[in-house]
């Protein structure tokens, strides 16, 4: 059988549950699929998506680096960036620009210091 890769998921550090909550369920409109914790003090390990697009977060020490950057390539870029102006988050307000290599970009960074870029290739 051959080599076969079929999804990447990033994991990005997060601090707090709660903040994690507010910026990706309610303000980059992800829903919640599950959320692990070992005992009542231990770390939560949780799993966000929208639209295909399937993040982890985690509090866990070790499992990633604060300030990572994933780029996410997507479709209906100019309806993202209205759906994010209109929540009117108080921590960003990110712009919809144009790249150098030639896709529209919308750029946000969590609460955590990770940033995601999402970009549209212009066609």
């Amino acid at each position: 059988m051959a080599v076969s890769f079929e999804r990447t998921i990033p994991i990005l550090r997060m601090f707090s549950v709660e903040k994690a909550k507010e910026f990706y369920v309610d303000y980059l409109g992800f829903q919640i699929d599950w959320e692990h914790k070992f005992p009542e003090v231990a770390p939560v390990y949780m799993q966000v998506s929208r639209a295909g697009l399937v993040l982890h977060l985690s509090e866990h020490y070790g499992d990633a680096t604060p300030g990572s950057s994933i780029y996410v390539q997507m479709c209906g870029i100019e309806e993202f960036h209205r759906e994010l102006t209109a929540r009117n988050y108080g921590y960003l307000r990110p712009g919809l620009d144009q790249t150098p290599w030639n896709t529209r970009c919308v750029n946000v960074t969590d609460p955590f210091g990770n940033h995601i870029r999402f970009n549209e290739p212009l066609t």
